[in-house]
């Protein structure tokens, strides 16, 4: 069996192990300590957002903006469709309601379009979660706006997004509050953690109280809120520490991987990377494709090719309206006629590539041999 290619694995490069040593040295193993302070302030420089708390996951970071947005029983959440069920766990765990909204086609994510009807429609609506999809960032100027007219605090879900740009500005910069992973696969990873982020200081402050128990400040153990734990570990931030130095080095890779898949398949009419407006960056987390519906290749066709040679692919994210658990949740698609919604067709038609950075040009040749040769088929 040849060696396996993963799509997104881990790339560690020594200082991690610099910062966690330091933690052994020092013994701050428990929760807390120099390395999640020090990870919190290089966070907030490399992204520019003033204030943020290092906690166990995204998913976390999630759930405690939606907690702060007093999402309660019975409130109206919009959320995208078309992205990983993490993004909208959160509302769940609340008992809000959660709307969902389509994709529009020229960057896969939240389409404005339908936002808008379901705004109109929705007018009691708590909040707007808008997620990044596969580090590409979203149309954010329509978006945001459509929820300032509305007034409707926006939350990004930054999970896959983190050193992407719209405009110049990092991505985590347009909502009230921003989660980002640092999940074993995302672009630098903690093994598992995230981070919750937002100008506003206040929101920051209760986040990081809430996320170590909601324990008062008092000698003995006080608590007037349900708090939960949610805090990193100074072992892990170490770890994210380290990973942050070569995040732009990591943007690099994965954008030359994108590129040298899109030039690879530029004479196959059929085949479709995954677009990107011009006045964004993304950080090319993972590569995609579509495959036209009328080819005689289909994704499954790929994705069983690459896994006979051990070669990691997937499908795209199945759209969160079709799947079981969120059977009767309300839907917004992008068109307002009977044709198909775009994340329906984007799932179908789509198939996540290898993406890993430490990919050679080797290993790159190997899955694009084997991707023409289905394709030629």
């Amino acid at each position: 069996m040849k060696e396996r290619i993963y799509m997104a694995s881990p790339t560690m490069h020594g200082e991690e192990q610099k910062f966690v040593q330091e933690a052994f040295d020092t013994n701050w193993i428990a929760p807390l300590g120099p390395n999640v302070n020090g990870f919190e302030r290089e966070m907030e420089a490399y992204t520019g957002i003033a204030h943020c708390s290092a906690l166990s996951a995204g998913t976390a970071a999630l759930h405690l903006a939606v907690k702060l947005l007093e999402v309660g029983e019975g409130d109206t959440v919009i959320c995208p469709s078309l992205t990983f069920a993490a993004t909208v766990n959160p509302v769940a765990y609340e008992k809000g309601k959660i709307v969902f909204v389509d994709s529009e086609p020229e960057t896969w994510n939240m389409s404005p379009q339908a936002l808008k009807r379901a705004l109109e429609e929705h007018k009691e609506a708590k909040a707007v979660i808008v997620a990044h999809l596969y580090g590409t960032p979203a149309k954010v100027d329509e978006i945001k706006a459509l929820c300032e007219e509305y007034k409707v605090p926006l939350i990004e879900d930054a999970a896959e997004s983190l050193g992407a740009t719209y405009k110049g500005v990092q991505t985590g910069r347009f909502g009230v509050m921003a989660g980002f992973s640092f999940n074993g696969n995302k672009i630098i990873t903690t093994s598992g953690g995230g981070m919750i982020a937002s100008e506003n200081e206040e929101y920051i402050k209760h986040a990081t109280f809430l996320a170590t128990q909601a324990k008062e400040p008092v000698r003995h153990y006080e608590h007037k809120e349900i708090g939960y734990n949610y805090r990193m570990s100074n072992i892990t931030a170490g770890v994210g520490r380290g990973q942050l130095l070569h995040l732009d080095e990591h943007i690099a890779k994965k954008k030359a991987i994108y590129e040298t898949y899109k030039d690879a398949f530029k004479d196959y009419k059929q085949v479709h990377m995954n677009p990107y407006e011009t006045c964004s960056e993304p950080n090319f987390w993972l590569s995609c494709m579509t495959i036209d519906k009328d080819s005689k290749t289909k994704p499954l066709d790929i994705i069983e090719a690459l896994e006979r040679e051990n070669i990691e692919s997937r499908p795209i994210w199945k759209p969160l309206h079709q799947q079981p658990v969120f059977k009767g949740c309300e839907f917004y698609s992008h068109y307002e006629d009977d044709k198909k919604p775009v994340s329906e067709d984007i799932f179908d038609c789509g198939l996540c590539l290898p993406s890993d950075i430490k990919n050679t040009k080797e290993d790159m040749d190997r899955i694009i041999g084997i991707i023409r040769s289905v394709l030629d088929r």
